[in-house]
């Protein structure tokens, strides 16, 4: 889990802050693409979204051959959904 700067989002007819963004690998295929799962978080017990993010050509590349993949996919994912890690 990261912490973002808040980003509001309605959930059930309120606008809510959410401040943590997680994501995990669900599939790799170690050749030229992976899919993450991700959620965005009011705090760690109150998840308000989430959704699939695939990744893959020159992205898929650097993430790969990285040597912090963990924090490549991180932000390689908060810039595709326009969200900014703090």
């Amino acid at each position: 889990m990261k912490q973002i700067q808040p980003v509001s989002i309605w959930y059930n007819g309120l606008m809510v802050s959410a401040t943590i963004f997680n994501m995990v690998s669900t599939n790799d295929n170690l050749i030229n693409s992976a899919t993450f799962y991700y959620a965005l978080f009011v705090d760690p017990n109150f998840q308000v979204t989430d959704g699939v993010l695939s990744m893959g050509g020159a992205d898929y590349i650097a993430y790969s051959t990285s040597t912090t993949a963990n924090d490549y996919a991180y932000e390689w994912g908060a810039t595709q959904l326009n969200l900014t890690l703090v």
